[in-house]
C-alpha cells in the first residue's frame, strides 16, 4: 500500500515503482472505502500555481491533498525534480489505465466509465465480459454545471463500482471526485484518466516509446491535434519553468 512520499512543487508524490502501482490500485478497489488516484502532469501543475484563485485550482489542490495515490505523470516533471534532488518514478495515467485493463482484474466485480462513448464501453465489455460495466456521459459544460456534477457523483456512489474511470478531463474529474469523497457511503477507487481510454481502444495513437522515453510525447500529441493542444503545450506548458525556479530557490530556506 502507499507509503513514502516526496514533496515537489508543493505536491506530495508517492514513491512507488511503476510496476507495483497496478497491484496497489487493485488493492484499493477491493476495500469498502473511497480512494482517489491522481497523476499530475505539467498542465495540472501550472493550473495549481496560477496566481488568481479559481474553482479549478481549488478543486485540483483539494484532490491532490486528499488523494490516496499521487503519481508523477510527466517525464518533464521528473527531470525537473531530479535537478532539485528529488527522484520521482514516472507513472503516466495512460500507462496505468492500460496496465489495469490488460490485467485479469481478479476480484473486481464492476467498473464505471464516466465520460467516453458507448462504443468505448462496449469495446471494454467485450474484453472483460466478467465485469459489470456502468457508463454515464455527463453533458457538455460540466466544469461550471453544479447540478450535472452532483448527478455524476450520485451515479458513482449509487453504482458502487470497484473502479471508477473518470474520463471527463481536468478539473471536472477532480471536482466530481471531491463530491464523491464527501459521501460516507462512497467506496472503490477512482482514477482521473483523461484520454487514456481512447489510447487503449486505439481511437488515438500514443507516441512511439522512444519519444516517451525522451520526454517528447507532448510534441507527438501536439502534432496530432494542433488545433486543440497548441495552447496547452506552447503557451501554458512553458510556465512550469518559472514555477520550478521559484521552488528551487526556496528549497534551502525550507530545509534549513
Amino acid at each position: 500500500m502507499p507509503g513514502q512520499r516526496s514533496e515537489f512543487l508543493g505536491i506530495e508524490f508517492d514513491l512507488i515503482p511503476a510496476e507495483a502501482v497496478p497491484g496497489v490500485v487493485l488493492g484499493l478497489a477491493r476495500t469498502e472505502h473511497f480512494s482517489l488516484v491522481v497523476t499530475p502532469n505539467v498542465d495540472h501543475v501550472v493550473r495549481l500555481h496560477q496566481a488568481a484563485p479559481s474553482a479549478a485550482r481549488d478543486a485540483l489542490w483539494a484532490a491532490y491533498r486528499s488523494a490516496r495515490l499521487c503519481l508523477c505523470d510527466s517525464r518533464i516533471l521528473a527531470r525537473l525534480a531530479r535537478l532539485g534532488g528529488v527522484r520521482l518514478p514516472v507513472v503516466t495515467g495512460s500507462d496505468l489505465t492500460a496496465a489495469l485493463l490488460a490485467s485479469p482484474l481478479e476480484g473486481i466485480r464492476s467498473i464505471a466509465l464516466i465520460g467516453g462513448t458507448q462504443r468505448q464501453c462496449e469495446w471494454l465489455a467485450e474484453r472483460h465480459p466478467q465485469i459489470t460495466w456502468l457508463h454515464h456521459v455527463p453533458p457538455m459544460g460540466l466544469r461550471t454545471n453544479a447540478a450535472a456534477q452532483q448527478e455524476v457523483a450520485d451515479f458513482v456512489v449509487t453504482g458502487g463500482a470497484d473502479i471508477v474511470l473518470l474520463a471527463i478531463g481536468s478539473p471536472q474529474s477532480e471536482i466530481v471526485a471531491g463530491l464523491v469523497s464527501a459521501r460516507k457511503e462512497a467506496r472503490g477507487v477512482a482514477l482521473c484518466i483523461g484520454a487514456s481510454v481512447e489510447f487503449v481502444t486505439g481511437e488515438k495513437r500514443r507516441a512511439p516509446p522512444i519519444l516517451g522515453r525522451l520526454g517528447l510525447e507532448w510534441a507527438f500529441r501536439l502534432a496530432s491535434e494542433p488545433g486543440r493542444l497548441w495552447r496547452r503545450y506552447l503557451v501554458d506548458g512553458p510556465r512550469i519553468f518559472p514555477i520550478w525556479l521559484a521552488w528551487y530557490r526556496a528549497r534551502p530556506r525550507r530545509n534549513a
